[in-house]
């Protein structure tokens, strides 16, 4: 069992030269697909370095989503970071404006604004709109903020994941994710402030349906106040960096003061530039990063999407495009230690997030571990282990 080591002081922790990786393939953990001849995608995927990695590893099982709290990447992903979620998480969507530079006050709240299909009976079609372009979203985005902005205001993030900034007394509503409905009948916002919300949307309609995008309204949702955090290096005690093209990961790294990398063409999408984000974090490593999260969506939209083939593809394009340069580039660095593990699982078969425990895996360049086998199964005799104890464990020095 991993248990967490007492936190070492900055003056410690900078004695040492070890390079930390965090990788993240998003909601890869699945149950058993028909498709697949009852595997999941993990056990069906060809991924001979990971498989190389687990062998010489500790595989284990962690709770990354804690009991009675929404099963979404805000939760889980903090979690990952080494925050305890049920401390430091107040809504999703505020993570997301902080990565947008958006620095909210107390009398404000914000808001996940999704671009979606909802077809003329109420079937939620597509969550994600269709995946606009940014830049097309973009100027849907602008318009409605022009037509619909006044007590609230629109902002543009990335393909269909915007932010709407509301007052304080908007906050008080019970909102559904739009991926927990896919190819269900919507349920719209209640409580106090649900009328206000779903006028809001319904007048969305007109504006949207402008621009000829397969989306054609707006979902808020995700809402909550901007969290006060400690800096990741005041948690940890290590310079770190990241990159993802998901607003919602940037934000938990501009609100913990981590270096955010940049990379033309990561997309959140099948398409992203697997090989920029593990150069990204390679050159952050060496530029004086002690630690660099790698994050990749692909796999949790195929979950979304039920495509078992393209979730299958995604994790072998991480062992392929990313993994196999990357422990390459982090042997002739010196030693390193590796986890990897999802913010939760998306299985095909239910086309949404669960809060059951994942599997991780821990690896140290200078010390075998037992040894293990990296899927569900693999992992399904482990002790379960708090998700952000995991992070202490990946710094201790053995």
């Amino acid at each position: 069992m991993l248990v967490p080591p007492p936190a070492l002081s900055v003056e410690a922790r900078e004695s040492f030269f070890v390079k930390y990786v965090v990788c993240i393939p998003d909601g890869c953990a699945d149950l058993p697909v028909p498709e697949l001849g009852g595997a999941t995608p993990l056990e069906a995927a060809h991924t001979p370095v990971l498989d190389a990695l687990a062998s010489r590893g500790q595989v284990g099982l962690a709770q990354v989503i804690p009991p009675g709290m929404p099963a979404g990447s805000d939760v889980g992903n903090m979690s990952i970071f080494g925050y305890d979620p049920t401390r430091y998480h107040t809504g999703r969507s505020p993570i997301e404006a902080a990565a947008l530079g958006l620095d909210l006050t107390p009398d404000q709240v914000a808001y996940r604004c999704n671009l979606v299909t909802v077809t003329d009976d109420g079937i939620m079609a597509d969550f994600s709109g269709g995946h606009p372009d940014s830049e097309q979203a973009g100027e849907v985005i602008a318009a409605l903020d022009a037509e619909l902005g006044g007590e609230v205001s629109f902002h543009a993030g990335v393909q269909y994941r915007h932010t709407m900034i509301a007052p304080a007394d908007w906050a008080d509503a019970d909102c559904t994710p739009p991926h927990d409905l896919s190819d269900q009948m919507v349920v719209g916002p209640r409580g106090p402030a649900g009328p206000k919300l779903a006028a809001l949307e319904e007048a969305s309609r007109s504006v949207v349906s402008e621009f000829g995008l397969k989306a054609n309204r707006i979902w808020l949702w995700g809402q909550g106040f901007q969290p006060k955090m400690p800096s990741f290096r005041e948690m940890h005690g290590v310079e770190a960096g990241l990159v993802s093209a998901v607003d919602l990961v940037r934000g938990i790294g501009a609100l913990t003061g981590m270096t955010v990398a940049d990379v033309p063409g990561a997309t959140a999408w099948y398409d992203t530039n697997y090989e920029g984000k593990r150069d990204a974090a390679l050159a952050g490593l060496a530029s004086g990063a002690d630690l660099y999260v790698i994050h990749v969506e692909a796999s949790d939209e195929a979950g979304h999407e039920g495509n078992v083939a393209e979730k299958v593809r995604c994790l072998e394009n991480w062992d392929r495009r990313i993994l196999a340069s990357l422990i390459d580039g982090l042997d002739q660095t010196g030693p390193w230690r590796l986890l990897l593990l999802p913010d939760h699982a998306t299985p095909l078969t239910l086309r949404g997030h669960t809060g059951d425990p994942v599997p991780y895996l821990l690896v140290d360049s200078r010390v075998n571990g037992p040894g293990g086998v990296y899927t569900e199964q693999g992992a399904a005799s482990a002790e379960v282990v708090p998700g952000h104890h995991l992070m202490a464990n990946l710094l201790a020095e053995t």
